[in-house]
């Protein structure tokens, strides 16, 4: 079922709004995340009382930590 194009257009807007404001607190942040991590953390933690910057903090040292866990090791 398609969208009606008012609804279609009213999602647009909502999607380049919050990209703007992701990419606005990205720069005052001054943080490394991509725009994609943050919002997979602010879909995560939308309700949560951390605030935000220690929100990012906390999932660059996870993403650090998954990343050398999914290593291989050829020769152990």
């Amino acid at each position: 079922m398609a969208l009606p194009k008012m609804q279609l257009k009213t999602q647009i807007w909502i999607a380049v709004s919050v990209y703007v404001l992701v990419a606005i607190v990205k720069k005052r942040l001054k943080t490394e995340a991509s725009l994609y991590t943050i919002l997979q953390i602010l879909s995560l933690t939308l309700f949560d009382k951390i605030p935000f910057d220690q929100l990012l903090k906390n999932s660059e040292i996870q993403m650090t930590i998954q990343q050398n866990n999914n290593q291989l090791n050829l020769f152990n």
